[in-house]
């Protein structure tokens, strides 16, 4: 293998290739995950649409499959949160990742037990404050990527991030699916790559074949952001679904919004006073409103139409634009050998 594929990332998380499969709700299960740690990548497995039971399930599943690290996705106003956290302490998981508004007493409570901290920016000044906050990682997720996105080009926002020298891998995410990217993000100055939509597009995921044959069809042009479905920047397939959120009124996604809020509030077992308890806090700890929190319960009841119960034209489809130049469905093992080698060939012919 090429030198340069060893990687600080590498040594920190202790898989054998510098790529990491980003936690997707619904998608980056035990099947993915066990399927991307055995090829040799890191994965983690997406925790913060699970409750305790689930996770744990999940976790005793990759470990009977594998020995190898992988790690855990939180949300930290999810119910039994501190439930998960002592559970990824016990089962002595190798990271923990997350986004908005992580507590410093989660962080301090997993980087004591040993477990890696690996947040996902999507804007350079948020990065400083992750690190000071205690991340042993950090990946700079561009715009170019699916679901919840920034507004600043991945080659860009990585360039802020790494001229900070802020003393931890930077990861590049946004737009990865080969080795060209891989050897791209490597000379450029990165640590590795991380990829949603390209292990998402596997049949090592369990999307549903119906939803997999729309993202197959997707056109990079038509992948837009909108902020219709929880009230935040979300990058999804243009669909019809996504096409009548654009063109509701306000009432009409706010009604929407309270009607599937209320689906998923049983979903997770919350009472009322939980669920605006919860989105309180959402509020005054994170730059969202009100409103985008309230709104939030909007997504899980949508996105499960189409990534779970296979119906894509009744739900939204999750996507980075990626998605767009991806044209086949390898298993993970296929997938990371040929990113591999084909990384190996770009990084030989400039010599490096």
């Amino acid at each position: 293998m090429h030198k340069a594929l060893k990687t600080s990332l590498t040594e920190t998380l202790g898989c054998q290739y510098p790529i990491i499969q980003t936690a997707m709700g619904w998608v980056s299960t035990s099947q993915l995950v066990s399927a991307s740690i055995s090829a040799g990548a890191f994965g983690f497995l997406a925790a913060a649409v699970m409750s305790p039971e689930e996770c744990e399930a999940e976790i005793k599943t990759i470990r009977a499959k594998t020995d190898k690290p992988f790690g855990v996705n939180i949300h930290a106003f999810q119910p039994g949160i501190d439930q998960i956290i002592d559970m990824c302490i016990d089962y002595q998981v190798a990271a923990l990742s997350y986004g908005r508004g992580p507590s410093s007493k989660i962080v301090d409570k997993v980087k004591a037990a040993g477990i890696r901290c690996v947040p996902t920016i999507g804007a350079s000044k948020h990065a400083a404050k992750a690190v000071k906050m205690g991340a042993d990682i950090l990946v700079c997720q561009g715009q170019e990527g699916g679901g919840h996105t920034g507004y600043t080009p991945t080659w860009l926002l990585l360039a802020q991030v790494l001229d900070q020298n802020l003393g931890v891998p930077v990861i590049a995410c946004g737009g990865f699916k080969d080795g060209r990217g891989l050897a791209a993000a490597l000379t450029f100055g990165a640590d590795g790559i991380a990829m949603g939509t390209r292990f998402m597009m596997t049949s090592d995921s369990p999307t549903p074949d119906t939803t997999k044959a729309v993202y197959l069809k997707s056109d990079v042009t038509k992948i837009p952001v909108s902020t219709k479905l929880d009230g935040l920047p979300q990058r999804m397939v243009l669909n019809e679904t996504l096409a009548d959120l654009e063109n509701a009124s306000r009432l009409g996604l706010l009604m929407r919004a309270f009607k599937n809020g209320m689906k998923y509030k049983s979903q997770t077992g919350m009472s009322m006073a939980q669920t605006v308890k919860t989105a309180w806090a959402m509020a005054s700890k994170t730059d969202m409103t009100l409103g985008q929190t309230m709104m939030a319960g909007n997504a899980p009841i949508i996105i499960q139409k189409a990534m779970v119960e296979g119906k894509p034209s009744e739900g939204v489809l999750p996507s980075g634009q990626i998605a767009g130049l991806i044209d086949d469905l390898p298993d993970c093992a296929v997938l990371i050998d040929q990113i591999v080698k084909d990384a190996e060939i770009q990084l030989k012919r400039i010599g490096g």
